[in-house]
């Protein structure tokens, strides 16, 4: 999964009443992560894509 700066990244909840976390990629790790997302509610944290992770790209 690729992403790059300025992408959206959507954490889906993994349990039944998780709510989704969705945040902006500031800073690309490597070619397939870990990213740099600064989430909506302003923490940043470094996600590792998985099965649970999407990403939207701003170059649509």
């Amino acid at each position: 999964m690729h992403a790059e700066v300025g992408d959206k990244v959507v954490v889906h909840g993994r349990t039944v009443g998780t709510a989704d976390r969705s945040g902006t990629v500031v800073e690309a790790r490597g070619s397939e992560g870990p990213y740099l997302v600064r989430f909506d509610d302003g923490h940043e944290s470094l996600v590792f894509p998985g099965p649970d992770v999407s990403i939207e790209s701003h170059a649509s």
